[in-house]
Protein backbone atom coordinates (compact mmCIF):
# COMPACT_ATOMS: atom_id res chain seq x y z
CA UNK A 1 0.00 0.00 0.00
CA UNK A 2 1.28 3.58 -1.17
CA UNK A 3 2.10 6.38 1.48
CA UNK A 4 -1.18 8.20 0.39
CA UNK A 5 -3.88 5.25 0.84
CA UNK A 6 -2.69 4.62 4.29
CA UNK A 7 -2.46 8.30 5.41
CA UNK A 8 -6.15 8.64 4.04
CA UNK A 9 -7.03 5.13 5.82
CA UNK A 10 -5.38 7.22 9.21
CA UNK A 11 -7.62 9.95 8.38
CA UNK A 12 -10.30 8.03 8.33
CA UNK A 13 -9.64 6.18 11.31
CA UNK A 14 -9.53 9.34 13.14
CA UNK A 15 -13.21 10.22 12.81
CA UNK A 16 -13.83 7.37 14.82
CA UNK A 17 -12.68 8.71 18.14
CA UNK A 18 -14.72 11.95 17.41
CA UNK A 19 -17.11 9.93 16.67
CA UNK A 20 -16.96 8.38 20.22
CA UNK A 21 -16.81 11.89 21.42
CA UNK A 22 -19.81 12.84 20.04
CA UNK A 23 -21.83 9.43 20.71
CA UNK A 24 -20.72 9.46 24.63
CA UNK A 25 -22.51 13.09 24.83
CA UNK A 26 -25.04 11.73 23.16
CA UNK A 27 -25.59 8.72 25.74
CA UNK A 28 -25.11 10.82 28.68
CA UNK A 29 -28.37 13.39 27.44
CA UNK A 30 -29.93 10.39 27.36
CA UNK A 31 -30.49 10.98 23.54
CA UNK A 32 -31.11 7.07 22.62
CA UNK A 33 -31.46 7.18 18.72
CA UNK A 34 -28.80 9.95 18.51
CA UNK A 35 -26.74 7.12 20.13
CA UNK A 36 -27.78 4.56 17.92
CA UNK A 37 -27.66 6.66 14.85
CA UNK A 38 -23.44 7.49 15.88
CA UNK A 39 -22.97 3.53 16.72
CA UNK A 40 -24.26 2.62 13.04
CA UNK A 41 -22.03 5.08 11.89
CA UNK A 42 -19.07 3.87 13.66
CA UNK A 43 -20.09 0.73 12.74
CA UNK A 44 -20.30 1.67 8.85
CA UNK A 45 -16.75 3.76 8.80
CA UNK A 46 -14.88 0.76 10.70
CA UNK A 47 -16.36 -1.35 7.38
CA UNK A 48 -15.21 1.20 4.56
CA UNK A 49 -11.68 0.78 6.23
CA UNK A 50 -12.03 -2.66 6.45
CA UNK A 51 -13.02 -2.99 2.54
CA UNK A 52 -10.13 -0.65 1.66
CA UNK A 53 -7.63 -2.67 3.40
CA UNK A 54 -8.80 -6.05 1.66
CA UNK A 55 -8.61 -4.16 -1.40
CA UNK A 56 -5.43 -3.37 -1.28
CA UNK A 57 -3.36 -5.76 1.05
CA UNK A 58 -6.13 -8.64 0.70
CA UNK A 59 -8.17 -10.63 2.87
CA UNK A 60 -6.96 -11.65 6.39
CA UNK A 61 -4.88 -9.02 7.86
CA UNK A 62 -4.61 -8.36 11.62
CA UNK A 63 -5.47 -5.04 11.06
CA UNK A 64 -9.24 -6.18 9.39
CA UNK A 65 -9.49 -8.55 12.14
CA UNK A 66 -9.24 -5.77 14.57
CA UNK A 67 -11.70 -3.76 12.75
CA UNK A 68 -13.99 -6.81 12.93
CA UNK A 69 -13.52 -7.52 16.44
CA UNK A 70 -14.89 -3.30 16.80
CA UNK A 71 -17.77 -4.35 14.64
CA UNK A 72 -18.61 -6.70 17.45
CA UNK A 73 -18.17 -4.65 20.33
CA UNK A 74 -20.07 -1.65 18.38
CA UNK A 75 -23.32 -4.79 17.84
CA UNK A 76 -23.01 -5.39 21.52
CA UNK A 77 -23.49 -1.73 22.92
CA UNK A 78 -25.94 -1.12 20.13
CA UNK A 79 -28.36 -4.15 21.27
CA UNK A 80 -27.38 -2.76 25.08
CA UNK A 81 -28.95 0.65 24.13
CA UNK A 82 -31.93 -0.70 22.33
CA UNK A 83 -32.94 -3.20 25.18
CA UNK A 84 -32.44 -0.10 27.61
CA UNK A 85 -29.41 -1.98 29.84
CA UNK A 86 -27.51 -0.29 32.73
CA UNK A 87 -24.72 0.83 31.19
CA UNK A 88 -22.00 3.01 32.49
CA UNK A 89 -20.96 5.82 30.64
CA UNK A 90 -17.30 5.76 31.50
CA UNK A 91 -17.05 2.12 31.18
CA UNK A 92 -18.39 2.60 27.47
CA UNK A 93 -15.80 5.44 27.08
CA UNK A 94 -13.02 3.54 28.16
CA UNK A 95 -13.94 0.21 26.22
CA UNK A 96 -14.68 2.49 23.01
CA UNK A 97 -11.21 3.71 23.37
CA UNK A 98 -9.58 0.68 24.08
CA UNK A 99 -10.78 -0.69 20.70
CA UNK A 100 -9.52 2.56 19.21
CA UNK A 101 -5.99 2.15 20.73
CA UNK A 102 -5.64 -1.33 19.69
CA UNK A 103 -6.67 -0.65 15.77
CA UNK A 104 -4.72 2.10 15.10
CA UNK A 105 -1.34 0.65 16.61
CA UNK A 106 -2.28 -2.45 14.26
CA UNK A 107 -2.68 -0.66 11.50
CA UNK A 108 0.46 1.21 12.17
CA UNK A 109 2.31 -1.75 12.41
CA UNK A 110 0.53 -3.84 10.36
CA UNK A 111 0.02 -2.24 7.19
CA UNK A 112 3.34 -1.87 5.66
CA UNK A 113 3.88 1.24 2.88
CA UNK A 114 6.03 0.66 -0.12
CA UNK A 115 6.64 3.41 -2.53
CA UNK A 116 3.84 3.49 -5.88
CA UNK A 117 5.66 4.47 -8.84
CA UNK A 118 3.63 4.46 -12.06
CA UNK A 119 5.03 4.44 -15.78
CA UNK A 120 2.58 6.34 -18.14
CA UNK A 121 3.79 5.64 -21.68
CA UNK A 122 1.96 6.13 -24.61
CA UNK A 123 3.42 4.91 -27.70
CA UNK A 124 4.84 1.43 -27.31
CA UNK A 125 7.85 2.22 -29.99
CA UNK A 126 8.83 4.61 -27.01
CA UNK A 127 9.06 2.85 -24.43
CA UNK A 128 12.36 2.40 -24.51
CA UNK A 129 12.78 5.80 -22.71
CA UNK A 130 11.50 4.51 -19.43
CA UNK A 131 12.28 0.50 -19.18
CA UNK A 132 15.63 1.03 -17.55
CA UNK A 133 14.24 3.24 -15.46
CA UNK A 134 11.14 0.47 -14.55
CA UNK A 135 13.38 -2.71 -14.42
CA UNK A 136 15.25 -0.75 -11.46
CA UNK A 137 12.45 0.02 -9.68
CA UNK A 138 10.30 -3.52 -10.29
CA UNK A 139 13.44 -5.16 -8.78
CA UNK A 140 13.26 -3.39 -5.77
CA UNK A 141 11.32 -5.25 -2.90
CA UNK A 142 10.18 -1.64 -1.35
CA UNK A 143 8.66 -0.37 -5.06
CA UNK A 144 5.75 -1.24 -6.04
CA UNK A 145 5.79 -0.21 -10.31
CA UNK A 146 3.43 -0.11 -12.06
CA UNK A 147 3.02 -0.02 -16.11
CA UNK A 148 0.50 1.68 -17.35
CA UNK A 149 0.04 2.66 -21.10
CA UNK A 150 -2.52 5.46 -21.76
CA UNK A 151 -4.05 5.88 -24.90
CA UNK A 152 -3.93 9.03 -27.93
CA UNK A 153 -5.61 10.02 -30.50
CA UNK A 154 -4.39 11.56 -33.98
CA UNK A 155 -5.61 14.83 -34.44
CA UNK A 156 -7.63 16.53 -37.38
CA UNK A 157 -5.97 19.11 -39.55
CA UNK A 158 -8.93 21.28 -37.53
CA UNK A 159 -7.06 20.19 -34.58
CA UNK A 160 -9.79 17.59 -32.94
CA UNK A 161 -9.56 14.13 -32.00
CA UNK A 162 -9.52 12.05 -34.78
CA UNK A 163 -8.58 7.78 -34.39
CA UNK A 164 -8.37 6.41 -31.07
CA UNK A 165 -4.70 4.21 -29.90
CA UNK A 166 -4.22 1.83 -27.32
CA UNK A 167 -1.21 0.06 -27.70
CA UNK A 168 -0.97 -1.58 -24.58
CA UNK A 169 -1.02 -5.11 -25.93
CA UNK A 170 2.22 -4.25 -27.85
CA UNK A 171 4.43 -3.82 -25.08
CA UNK A 172 7.16 -6.88 -24.15
CA UNK A 173 5.60 -9.75 -22.51
CA UNK A 174 8.15 -9.50 -19.24
CA UNK A 175 6.52 -6.03 -18.78
CA UNK A 176 3.59 -6.48 -16.59
CA UNK A 177 0.40 -4.26 -17.62
CA UNK A 178 -2.16 -2.59 -15.89
CA UNK A 179 -5.30 -1.32 -17.84
CA UNK A 180 -5.47 2.25 -17.26
CA UNK A 181 -9.76 1.59 -16.80
CA UNK A 182 -8.65 -0.28 -13.80
CA UNK A 183 -6.13 2.94 -12.12
CA UNK A 184 -7.76 5.79 -10.98
CA UNK A 185 -4.55 8.67 -10.50
CA UNK A 186 -6.30 11.21 -8.09
CA UNK A 187 -7.57 8.57 -6.05
CA UNK A 188 -4.45 6.47 -5.71
CA UNK A 189 -1.68 9.21 -5.74
CA UNK A 190 1.41 7.61 -6.32
CA UNK A 191 4.58 8.79 -4.92
CA UNK A 192 5.88 9.00 -8.28
CA UNK A 193 4.78 9.02 -11.53
CA UNK A 194 6.95 8.85 -14.91
CA UNK A 195 6.20 10.12 -18.67
CA UNK A 196 7.86 10.56 -22.14
CA UNK A 197 5.00 12.71 -23.86
CA UNK A 198 5.97 16.26 -23.08
CA UNK A 199 3.49 18.34 -25.08
CA UNK A 200 0.08 18.17 -23.04
CA UNK A 201 -2.40 19.88 -25.73
CA UNK A 202 0.39 21.54 -28.07
CA UNK A 203 1.10 18.97 -30.32
CA UNK A 204 -0.57 19.12 -34.20
CA UNK A 205 -0.33 15.78 -35.17
CA UNK A 206 -1.04 13.46 -31.78
CA UNK A 207 -2.45 14.47 -28.39
CA UNK A 208 -3.26 12.03 -25.40
CA UNK A 209 -6.53 12.03 -23.22
CA UNK A 210 -6.51 15.66 -21.66
CA UNK A 211 -7.01 14.09 -18.16
CA UNK A 212 -3.36 12.74 -18.62
CA UNK A 213 -1.60 16.49 -19.38
CA UNK A 214 1.06 17.25 -17.47
CA UNK A 215 -0.24 20.14 -15.98
CA UNK A 216 -3.56 18.23 -14.79
CA UNK A 217 -1.52 14.67 -13.34
CA UNK A 218 1.20 16.91 -11.50
CA UNK A 219 -1.81 17.29 -9.04
CA UNK A 220 -2.07 13.49 -8.26
CA UNK A 221 1.68 12.62 -7.23
CA UNK A 222 4.31 13.20 -5.17
CA UNK A 223 6.71 13.81 -7.93
CA UNK A 224 6.30 13.88 -11.74
CA UNK A 225 8.81 12.73 -13.43
CA UNK A 226 9.38 13.53 -17.51
CA UNK A 227 11.98 11.57 -19.26
CA UNK A 228 12.30 12.44 -23.42
CA UNK A 229 11.17 9.49 -25.40
CA UNK A 230 13.89 11.40 -27.98
CA UNK A 231 17.57 11.76 -27.78
CA UNK A 232 19.42 14.66 -29.52
CA UNK A 233 22.25 15.05 -31.34
CA UNK A 234 24.86 16.77 -28.36
CA UNK A 235 25.80 20.29 -28.73
CA UNK A 236 28.17 22.64 -27.07
CA UNK A 237 25.82 24.67 -24.23
CA UNK A 238 27.54 27.94 -24.52
CA UNK A 239 26.40 28.11 -28.60
CA UNK A 240 23.39 30.11 -28.17
CA UNK A 241 22.37 29.39 -31.87
CA UNK A 242 22.57 25.66 -31.52
CA UNK A 243 20.68 26.16 -28.15
CA UNK A 244 18.24 27.85 -29.98
CA UNK A 245 17.57 24.97 -33.00
CA UNK A 246 16.28 22.60 -29.94
CA UNK A 247 13.31 25.06 -28.63
CA UNK A 248 10.67 22.84 -30.31
CA UNK A 249 12.13 19.96 -28.33
CA UNK A 250 12.59 22.05 -24.58
CA UNK A 251 10.18 24.40 -24.49
CA UNK A 252 7.40 21.77 -23.83
CA UNK A 253 4.57 21.69 -21.31
CA UNK A 254 6.31 18.61 -19.09
CA UNK A 255 9.58 20.76 -17.99
CA UNK A 256 7.63 23.70 -16.77
CA UNK A 257 5.31 21.01 -15.09
CA UNK A 258 7.34 18.10 -13.69
CA UNK A 259 9.09 18.30 -10.50
CA UNK A 260 12.10 16.51 -12.03
CA UNK A 261 12.70 16.40 -15.99
CA UNK A 262 16.04 13.80 -16.75
CA UNK A 263 17.51 14.41 -20.18
CA UNK A 264 20.68 12.71 -21.85
CA UNK A 265 23.78 14.47 -20.57
CA UNK A 266 25.21 17.24 -18.68
CA UNK A 267 25.71 19.75 -21.57
CA UNK A 268 21.73 19.16 -22.98
CA UNK A 269 20.90 19.70 -19.15
CA UNK A 270 22.92 23.38 -19.59
CA UNK A 271 21.02 23.48 -22.80
CA UNK A 272 17.74 23.48 -21.03
CA UNK A 273 18.47 25.47 -18.21
CA UNK A 274 19.93 27.97 -20.84
CA UNK A 275 16.59 28.07 -22.76
CA UNK A 276 14.20 28.44 -20.06
CA UNK A 277 16.21 31.12 -18.49
CA UNK A 278 15.74 32.74 -21.53
CA UNK A 279 12.53 32.78 -21.67
CA UNK A 280 11.20 33.22 -18.47
CA UNK A 281 14.04 35.23 -16.60
CA UNK A 282 17.29 34.79 -15.00
CA UNK A 283 14.72 34.56 -11.59
CA UNK A 284 13.86 31.39 -12.63
CA UNK A 285 17.52 30.04 -13.13
CA UNK A 286 17.95 27.93 -9.32
CA UNK A 287 13.92 26.71 -10.38
CA UNK A 288 15.26 25.05 -14.11
CA UNK A 289 18.88 24.07 -12.47
CA UNK A 290 17.40 22.10 -9.43
CA UNK A 291 14.90 20.33 -11.32
CA UNK A 292 16.53 18.82 -14.36
CA UNK A 293 19.27 16.60 -14.07
CA UNK A 294 21.58 14.81 -17.33
CA UNK A 295 21.66 11.64 -15.64
CA UNK A 296 21.41 10.27 -18.89
CA UNK A 297 19.11 8.55 -21.64
CA UNK A 298 17.38 4.99 -20.28
CA UNK A 299 17.09 4.25 -24.48
CA UNK A 300 21.27 4.39 -24.50
CA UNK A 301 21.44 2.58 -21.38
CA UNK A 302 19.79 -0.16 -22.31
CA UNK A 303 20.87 -0.17 -26.27
CA UNK A 304 24.42 -0.25 -24.85
CA UNK A 305 23.31 -3.48 -22.91
CA UNK A 306 22.33 -5.17 -26.08
CA UNK A 307 23.73 -7.59 -28.50
CA UNK A 308 22.24 -9.54 -31.53
CA UNK A 309 22.09 -13.04 -29.74
CA UNK A 310 19.00 -10.67 -27.78
CA UNK A 311 16.52 -9.95 -30.10
CA UNK A 312 14.71 -12.34 -32.22
CA UNK A 313 14.77 -11.62 -36.02
CA UNK A 314 10.69 -12.74 -37.24
CA UNK A 315 11.34 -15.13 -39.63
CA UNK A 316 9.76 -12.96 -42.66
CA UNK A 317 12.55 -11.08 -42.55
CA UNK A 318 15.50 -14.16 -42.88
CA UNK A 319 14.49 -13.97 -46.57
CA UNK A 320 16.01 -10.67 -47.37
CA UNK A 321 18.83 -11.07 -44.76
CA UNK A 322 20.58 -14.91 -45.68
CA UNK A 323 21.59 -15.41 -48.91
CA UNK A 324 21.15 -18.71 -50.86
CA UNK A 325 25.09 -20.21 -49.26
CA UNK A 326 23.43 -18.82 -45.56
CA UNK A 327 26.07 -16.33 -45.54
CA UNK A 328 24.80 -12.85 -44.20
CA UNK A 329 24.08 -9.43 -46.13
CA UNK A 330 24.98 -6.22 -44.90
CA UNK A 331 21.83 -4.26 -43.15
CA UNK A 332 21.29 -0.77 -43.57
CA UNK A 333 18.71 1.19 -41.11
CA UNK A 334 17.05 3.15 -43.30
CA UNK A 335 15.29 5.97 -41.26
CA UNK A 336 12.87 8.56 -43.11
CA UNK A 337 11.99 11.63 -40.30
CA UNK A 338 8.72 13.73 -39.87
CA UNK A 339 10.69 16.91 -40.50
CA UNK A 340 12.35 15.93 -42.89
CA UNK A 341 8.92 14.97 -44.80
CA UNK A 342 7.34 18.87 -43.83
CA UNK A 343 10.57 20.22 -45.13
CA UNK A 344 10.71 18.58 -48.42
CA UNK A 345 7.84 17.87 -49.23
CA UNK A 346 7.73 18.21 -52.58
CA UNK A 347 10.70 16.01 -53.11
CA UNK A 348 10.63 13.49 -50.53
CA UNK A 349 8.67 10.68 -52.31
CA UNK A 350 10.77 10.72 -55.60
CA UNK A 351 13.82 10.49 -53.49
CA UNK A 352 12.02 7.26 -51.84
CA UNK A 353 11.81 5.63 -55.34
CA UNK A 354 15.09 6.31 -56.11
CA UNK A 355 16.91 5.12 -53.15
CA UNK A 356 14.89 2.15 -53.09
CA UNK A 357 16.36 1.34 -56.86
CA UNK A 358 19.65 1.51 -55.51
CA UNK A 359 18.71 -1.14 -53.28
CA UNK A 360 16.92 -3.25 -55.76
CA UNK A 361 19.93 -2.88 -57.73
CA UNK A 362 22.85 -3.76 -54.75
CA UNK A 363 19.99 -6.70 -53.05
CA UNK A 364 22.99 -9.40 -53.35
CA UNK A 365 24.93 -7.98 -51.24
CA UNK A 366 22.98 -5.66 -49.05
CA UNK A 367 19.30 -5.39 -47.57
CA UNK A 368 17.12 -2.46 -46.82
CA UNK A 369 15.74 -2.17 -43.71
CA UNK A 370 13.12 0.85 -43.90
CA UNK A 371 12.10 2.20 -40.93
CA UNK A 372 9.71 5.08 -41.30
CA UNK A 373 8.65 7.35 -38.60
CA UNK A 374 5.95 6.03 -36.73
CA UNK A 375 3.78 8.90 -36.59
CA UNK A 376 4.46 9.41 -40.67
CA UNK A 377 1.50 8.55 -42.03
CA UNK A 378 -0.51 10.61 -39.07
CA UNK A 379 1.86 13.60 -39.59
CA UNK A 380 1.21 13.60 -43.62
CA UNK A 381 -2.85 13.36 -42.53
CA UNK A 382 -2.33 16.44 -40.85
CA UNK A 383 0.10 18.25 -42.28
CA UNK A 384 0.34 17.18 -45.58
CA UNK A 385 -2.52 15.58 -46.85
CA UNK A 386 -1.78 15.93 -50.28
CA UNK A 387 1.05 13.17 -49.75
CA UNK A 388 -1.06 10.90 -48.46
CA UNK A 389 -2.16 8.72 -50.60
CA UNK A 390 0.94 8.82 -52.88
CA UNK A 391 2.77 7.70 -49.82
CA UNK A 392 0.48 4.84 -48.92
CA UNK A 393 1.15 3.19 -52.64
CA UNK A 394 5.04 3.80 -52.19
CA UNK A 395 4.84 2.06 -48.80
CA UNK A 396 2.57 -0.94 -51.11
CA UNK A 397 5.29 -1.04 -53.23
CA UNK A 398 7.93 -1.41 -51.45
CA UNK A 399 6.36 -4.70 -49.71
CA UNK A 400 4.83 -6.14 -52.92
CA UNK A 401 8.24 -5.92 -54.94
CA UNK A 402 10.11 -7.21 -51.89
CA UNK A 403 12.78 -4.21 -52.57
CA UNK A 404 13.74 -4.90 -48.44
CA UNK A 405 12.18 -4.93 -44.52
CA UNK A 406 9.98 -2.93 -43.70
CA UNK A 407 9.74 -1.96 -40.04
CA UNK A 408 6.82 -0.57 -38.12
CA UNK A 409 7.36 -2.21 -35.21
CA UNK A 410 7.24 -0.63 -31.83
CA UNK A 411 10.85 -2.82 -31.61
CA UNK A 412 13.62 0.21 -32.80
CA UNK A 413 16.34 -1.28 -30.27
CA UNK A 414 16.04 -4.60 -32.98
CA UNK A 415 16.46 -2.70 -35.60
CA UNK A 416 19.03 -0.77 -34.37
CA UNK A 417 21.29 -3.83 -33.10
CA UNK A 418 20.94 -6.08 -35.92
CA UNK A 419 21.99 -3.58 -38.61
CA UNK A 420 25.46 -3.16 -39.82
CA UNK A 421 25.17 0.71 -40.11
CA UNK A 422 22.64 3.71 -40.40
CA UNK A 423 21.65 6.03 -43.79
CA UNK A 424 18.90 8.15 -43.63
CA UNK A 425 17.92 11.91 -42.20
CA UNK A 426 19.35 13.50 -39.19
CA UNK A 427 17.10 12.19 -36.35
CA UNK A 428 17.54 11.02 -32.70
CA UNK A 429 18.34 7.70 -34.92
CA UNK A 430 21.65 9.21 -35.38
CA UNK A 431 22.72 9.69 -31.48
CA UNK A 432 21.76 6.12 -30.75
CA UNK A 433 23.87 4.65 -33.81
CA UNK A 434 27.37 7.05 -32.25
CA UNK A 435 25.95 5.62 -28.85
CA UNK A 436 26.53 1.85 -30.30
CA UNK A 437 29.46 2.63 -33.06
CA UNK A 438 27.12 2.28 -35.79
CA UNK A 439 28.32 3.66 -39.30
CA UNK A 440 26.60 6.76 -40.16
CA UNK A 441 25.51 8.26 -43.47
CA UNK A 442 23.27 11.00 -43.70
CA UNK A 443 20.72 11.47 -46.72
CA UNK A 444 20.55 14.19 -48.82
CA UNK A 445 17.26 14.36 -50.18
CA UNK A 446 17.81 16.84 -52.85
CA UNK A 447 20.45 14.32 -54.76
CA UNK A 448 19.43 12.12 -57.00
CA UNK A 449 15.99 13.36 -57.89
CA UNK A 450 16.84 15.17 -61.37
Amino acid sequence: MNKHIKQQMMEILELLSKEHDVLIKHFENNDIEATLNCLSECQNTALAIGQKIDAYEGEGSTSVKALEEYCELIFQIYTQVSNGDDIKSNKLSKSLKKSYINITNIMKNDIKVKKEVVFLPYKASMWDSLETVWQKADADPEVEAKVIPIPYYDKNPDGSFGEYHYEGILYPEYVPITPYENYDLKLNHPDEIYIHNPYDDTNFVTSIPPEYYSKKIREYTDKLIYIPYFVLEEIDPDDENAIEGLKNFIENPAVIYADEVIVQSENMRKAYIEHMVKITGEENRKFFSDKIKGTGSPKIEKLKKMSRDDVTVPDEWKKYISRSDGSRKKIILYNTSLNSMLRHSDTILTKLLKVFDTFKENKDNVVLLWRPHPLMEATMYNMRPHLLESYKKIVQLYKSEDIGIYDDSTDLDRALVISDAYYGDPSSLVTLCKAINKPIMIQNVAVGID
